[in-house]
């Protein structure tokens, strides 16, 4: 019987190769050496929602420690990586961006602002991949008043602690309010 180990090799210490010895005594070890992007460091959809589900919320009332298992793991990954999952956070914030979700984010009569919006959107994506994908078919369900800013220094700081230099990259969409054509149409947007 073979059994396939899969171990980063920055990860391979004495300790792991002696509890390896202690568990398969009389087993012999190929090593391959995998070149280039690993599978799982690749930032596609999937993976995005994992980066995501890896908030503890358990921290609640402080964000950095909400966020911080999420930059550890994505500052292990490479930096494009990073980049990636900087591209498909702007996409989700961008697909958020218009009236009908606007119109249900506060209970303000007044309305509220362009930031509080953002940070309504990123609260949206915050809570998960099931919970983004009902409020982008049903706006009312947007939730009231709730804001998650932190979601924004997730690829940064993960990018810092990646590289130890500035973030200075523009992802590809801009998700900044009012920035989506499909969901504010021709009127002037004011804030």
């Amino acid at each position: 019987m073979q059994t396939a180990i899969k171990i980063p090799l920055r990860s391979l210490n004495p300790a792991v190769i002696k509890d390896l010895q202690e568990k398969y005594p009389d087993a012999q070890m190929q090593l391959v050496m995998g070149v280039g992007l690993p599978e799982e460091e690749v930032m596609n959809e999937d993976r995005f929602w994992e980066v995501i589900a890896l908030f503890d919320w358990t921290k609640e009332g402080n964000d950095d420690a909400v966020i911080e298992p999420a930059v550890q793991y994505l500052s292990r990954l490479t930096t494009s990586s990073i980049l990636s999952f900087y591209d498909l956070l702007s996409e989700k914030l961008y697909l958020l961006d218009g009236r009908d979700y606007a119109q249900h984010s506060t209970s303000d009569d007044e309305g509220i602002s362009s930031d509080l919006f953002l940070y309504g959107r990123c609260c949206v994506v915050a809570n998960g991949r099931a919970y983004f994908e009902g409020v982008l078919k049903n706006p009312a369900a947007f939730p009231k008043d709730l804001f998650f800013e932190a979601l924004l220094d997730l690829p940064e700081r993960a990018w810092l602690r990646k590289t130890g230099k500035e973030f200075d990259y523009l992802p590809r969409y801009i998700f900044e309010t009012g920035f989506n054509p499909n969901g504010w149409g021709a009127d002037t947007i004011t804030f």
